[in-house]
């Protein structure tokens, strides 16, 4: 979701990657529905592990700014970049997975981390030359 609206406020400006702690980064239907809802695509997308990242060759080292968005992507992010200058951020956005029990308070969930995740890009990035939705 993060690669995806960070693309939709900035598109080509900066390199985006989205990666994880593990492989299976699936991205689920609630994620593609909230972010459709502002236009953006992400029913084709997959986040990579940092694992999966450096076995096709992207080396961390290189990147400016890692954003880890749980506390386990964030010690994995820094014990990968140690010897690196690479920033690492953690962003305590909510966990919507397992809140709601009806699809609506699941959308409404997504939606919750959804805005989370632009306020931050926001703060941190400008809105960049697109329209915020």
């Amino acid at each position: 979701m993060a690669e995806g609206l960070m693309k939709h406020l900035h598109g080509q400006r900066a390199y985006v990657q989205s990666a994880g702690v593990r492989n299976d980064m699936e991205i689920d239907g609630f994620s593609v529905a909230v972010c459709r809802e502002l236009e953006i695509e992400l029913s084709r997308h997959r986040s990579r592990s940092f694992e999966e990242m450096q076995d096709w060759g992207d080396d961390l080292g290189q990147f400016d700014l890692i954003v880890a968005l749980s506390p386990a992507s964030q010690r994995l992010a820094l014990d990968l970049t140690r010897h690196s200058h690479v920033e690492v951020v953690y962003w305590p956005i909510m966990d919507p997975t397992a809140i709601g029990s009806t699809r609506d308070a699941k959308l409404a969930a997504y939606r919750q981390a959804r805005d989370q995740i632009r306020d931050r890009i926001i703060e941190r990035f400008g809105t960049g030359e697109r329209s915020a939705g």
